[in-house]
């Protein structure tokens, strides 16, 4: 019984790290949408398979640090600034992507498959890095 007692000591804890999580998570969606220039929702409601690649390699990126942020810090506004900084480094990775191919979302919207992996996988990339980095 000891353990179920420790347990609902948690969950409390569980709670709100899980809500700062899910906020965050929702609030980099939408920055993540206003910022690119395609629609992705929309995209990804048409069978887009390069809009849906792109979105999701943008979302794993901003939560492996994310899930390393709650992991490492030591209190719910630490995690939200390391959130806040992993949402940066998406916004700055889809910014250096266009670089080699300008018109990146133009060939999402075309269902560029090719472009929807290159996206998201330099997206998830990063998140993979940034959470590397959050642990140093």
């Amino acid at each position: 019984m000891e353990i179920v007692g420790e347990l609902l000591n948690e969950l409390p804890w569980f709670l709100a790290h899980m809500a700062t999580a899910l906020a965050l998570t929702l609030f980099y969606v939408v920055i993540y949408m206003w910022v690119t220039p395609h629609p992705e929702i929309k995209l990804i409601r048409e069978n887009n398979i390069a809009a849906s690649l792109a979105f999701a390699g943008s979302l794993i990126g901003f939560c492996l640090p994310l899930a390393s942020a709650i992991t490492n810090s030591v209190s719910l506004i630490d995690v939200a600034v390391w959130g806040g900084v992993a949402l940066l480094v998406q916004i700055v990775i889809f910014y250096l992507v266009c670089l080699p191919i300008p018109k990146i979302s133009e060939r999402i919207e075309k269902d560029e498959v090719a472009s929807g992996v290159w996206l998201g996988s330099a997206s998830l990339a990063g998140g993979l890095l940034n959470a590397a980095a959050m642990t140093s």
